[in-house]
């Protein structure tokens, strides 16, 4: 597991920066109810992605909260007052306080279903009868693009996936979120290449391959071997969903499945 903290001040700059954020902002907020006036972003990072959300629409009301003290710092400096350091799994909120909760590049990182199903059931809490809440699922399976690189990666040990979709969405059904929506965005500049990939595996991106271990370097000779060391292979294709929780109330999601 990375070091959020270590990984705050290059985070941006190393996940496609400003045009990675507003695909994803713009992703979200295709989910989120046009009637939505307060929203929390849960594990909000650095805030590149929570200050476009705030941003999309007058009268929107924002809150970002992350575990990281660095990332907490920095999402506080770009939007001041709207960010507080919590824990996913028990959030400082009242309970049905927001219209919309959006999860975005948290579930992968829980350590198993149990944490899983905590984060969702503190997002279905805080969330309003009529509100929608958006989670990116399946991420690791965004990054596998066909490339060579993926070729040389897929025999690499296996990890746990416990943000796989059949996971969330049993999460959201046993707290009352119903179906709500799908939609996909780029991760642009996020495309891998070989150097970048070698870089990666030596700082313990890859749980499964320790870095410094005979396999992580074995994998890295490999990739050492690809051509075009430089050349960044295609962006991941990451994937939301959206789940409503049930009220007589006049909320409706803003647009189409996409």
């Amino acid at each position: 597991m990375l070091d959020y903290d270590e990984e705050a001040e290059r985070y941006d700059a190393s996940r496609g920066g400003e045009p990675r954020a507003a695909a994803a902002a713009d992703a979200v907020m295709g989910l989120v109810p046009d009637g939505a006036r307060d929203l929390l972003d849960v594990a909000c990072g650095t805030g590149i992605v929570t200050r476009r959300l705030a941003a999309a629409r007058a009268g929107l009301r924002v809150t970002g909260a992350d575990l990281s003290s660095a990332m907490t710092r920095m999402a506080a400096a770009r939007l001041p007052g709207a960010v507080v350091r919590a824990d996913s799994r028990r959030l400082p909120f009242g309970d049905a306080r927001f219209d919309a909760v959006v999860s975005v590049w948290l579930l992968h990182l829980m350590s198993g279903p149990e944490d899983v199903r905590a984060v969702v059931a503190e997002c279905a809490r805080v969330l309003r009868p009529g509100g929608v809440y958006v989670t990116t699922v399946h991420k690791g399976a965004s990054h596998n693009v066909g490339s060579d690189i993926d070729a040389i990666l897929a025999a690499r040990p296996r990890s746990p996936v416990p943000d796989a979709s059949d996971t969330v969405d049993a999460c959201a059904a046993g707290h009352g979120l119903l179906p709500a929506g799908e939609a996909r965005f780029r991760g642009r500049g996020q495309g891998r290449s070989p150097r970048r990939t070698i870089a990666d595996l030596r700082r313990g991106w890859f749980v499964t391959l320790p870095p410094g271990a005979p396999l992580a370097e074995e994998f890295a000779a490999r990739l050492a071997e690809l051509p075009d060391q430089d050349r960044p292979r295609a962006d991941p294709v990451f994937r939301l969903r959206a789940y409503r929780k049930p009220s007589g109330g006049n909320l409706e999601r803003s647009g189409g499945d996409r």
